[in-house]
């Protein structure tokens, strides 16, 4: 893995670029190839177009309300000599963000130049925690626990044979919708945990399997233990089709085939962890799926009779689309399940070939809306994330481009995570003087007693150690944190505990 080395680096600048918003000629001809081909102004007759312009909708909200930032700042900055600077700052950020600015950082304008980099940082924090607020009080995407959306998925999961589905995509932002979006699935119905590279750590995901497990035998919850289903893991490693060689996954060189495979021997050796851990036929089912970042289709792998992924047998959810676009939606249907049940030589879809027919045809709909919306494929087909979230939760965060992920416990377990994320920032933000936004989080049950109180010192602990592996970027401001936490036993948004930014208590003599 080509940016593990960077862990140990002094100088984590130093080492393999990662991919960036690039603009070539050759890039833009590519696009323009794809969207030809892609802009035929016909929908297909499998898409849900009231789901597309709900998730626009909340899509343009979303990410309007980080944009009109840096442009409201830009404002802010042209009357910061006015006699009623503060009133004046105030109306204008609530106007256009609806958040209020820091008094204790204004209130030094007269005497000093407002301090830009500090309240660049501050407006991206608040305007992740309106985002979490308006998740959880209004559940925008409709996939929250309890939801219609989320029992007639989690019974359709028990149909597949699948008691529990775990899914790990690549903590690079282009993947973050990769629930919600592309595979169209509800976010409370799957548990999800983004790691670079989509390389998850085996013995962690072992323990979740047997706390899954434990479950089915002391609750029957999802389902009875000696029902006949399985924990289905998934990998999602990415690629582009516009840039091969330079937007694909970082942490794999933009190499899909190398991306591909390592996803591949993650999940044969969870499933052998497992297997080899515990008696009785215990197991788990595995299943690899590709993303292309530009257009959000899916490269879909097989497995073999042995039950080994195929890394050469795959299903093209846009090769799909582009031949069943003129087919009538029962001819459709028909033809999907046709093409599984050959690529999988199964003559009836069952289990986990079931599962995967849902996929393609929500597919589907992603494709089209990547089609209406971003003409085809999207234009920020490099790294454009606003804040680095780093921890343990971020349910609340489903949106393409918002959130690089860094799931960690600790700094030093997680440093090539968040080394990445670092990177992919000082080219987006500190290039531009802007600092780097980093929310902090940890979620808790709050059924367990002292859990609020291990959350919080696990934020303060974390907290601690990125300032001191990024001394040089906190020294000069370009480096913000916000401390958040959660309880996960209840349906609220995320409580922040404190920032980087607060005012400082100045010691009394």
């Amino acid at each position: 893995m080509p940016l593990r080395g960077l862990a140990k680096a002094k100088n984590f600048t130093l080492g393999p670029t990662a991919p960036m918003k690039t603009f070539t000629e050759n890039i833009h001809k590519k696009t323009k190839e794809i969207n030809a081909i892609k802009n035929h102004g016909k929908n297909h007759i499998l898409t849900n177009h009231h789901d597309n312009e709900n998730l626009y909708k909340y899509e343009s909200e979303i990410k309007n309300d980080f944009d009109k930032i840096v442009p409201t700042l830009k404002e802010i900055a042209r009357v910061q000599h006015h006699e009623d600077f503060i009133k004046i700052a105030q109306r204008i950020s609530k106007e256009n963000l609806g958040i209020d600015l820091p008094i204790h950082i204004l209130d030094k304008s007269w005497v000093k130049p407002l301090d830009m980099r500090a309240l660049y940082a501050w407006c991206s924090f608040k305007q992740h925690e309106k985002l979490s607020d308006n998740f959880f009080k209004n559940d925008p995407l409709t996939g929250g626990s309890g939801s219609f959306a989320a029992k007639e998925f989690e019974k359709f999961l028990l149909d597949c044979g699948i008691h529990l589905l775990d899914i790990t995509p690549c903590s690079d932002g282009r993947l973050a919708h990769s629930i919600a979006y592309v595979m169209r699935i509800p976010f409370s119905s799957v548990r999800r945990r983004s790691h670079a590279g989509a390389l998850f750590d085996i013995e962690n995901t072992v323990n979740r399997w047997v706390k899954t497990e434990h479950k089915r035998y002391r609750e029957n919850i999802p389902n009875e233990a000696h029902k006949d289903t399985r924990y289905l893991k998934v990998v999602t490693y990415h690629f582009s089709s516009v840039d091969p060689h330079h937007q694909g996954c970082a942490a794999h060189g933009s190499n899909d085939e190398i991306a591909a495979k390592e996803g591949s021997n993650k999940l044969l050796a969870f499933r052998e962890a497992v297997e080899n851990s515990f008696c009785c036929g215990a197991s788990v089912d595995l299943l690899l799926i590709g993303l292309d970042t530009d257009t959000d289709s899916l490269k879909i792998h097989l497995s073999n009779s042995d039950g080994k992924i195929d890394l050469e047998k795959t299903i093209s959810t846009l090769e799909i689309y582009k031949s069943t676009i003129n087919f009538s939606k029962e001819d459709a249907e028909k033809e999907i399940c046709q093409i599984i049940s050959r690529k999988s030589s199964k003559d009836q879809l069952k289990g986990i070939d079931k599962f995967i027919y849902k996929l393609v045809v929500n597919n589907i709909s992603q494709i089209d809306y990547v089609d209406k919306f971003h003409k085809g494929s999207y234009e920020d087909i490099g790294h454009a994330e606003r804040f680095i979230g780093v921890g343990i939760g971020f349910k609340e965060v489903h949106l393409r481009n918002l959130t690089y992920f860094a799931h960690l416990d600790t700094v030093e377990e997680g440093a090539p995570d968040l080394d990445v994320g670092v990177k992919i920032f000082t080219g987006l933000n500190v290039s531009q003087d802007l600092p780097i936004p980093v929310v902090i989080r940890f979620d808790y049950s709050g059924t367990v007693p002292g859990a609020k109180e291990r959350a919080i010192k696990d934020c303060k602990r974390v907290n601690n150690a990125i300032s001191i592996r990024y001394k040089n970027l906190v020294d000069q401001g370009l480096l913000h944190t916000c401390l958040t936490i959660r309880d996960r036993d209840n349906i609220h948004s995320a409580q922040i505990i404190g920032m980087s930014l607060d005012k400082k208590t100045e010691e009394a003599h």
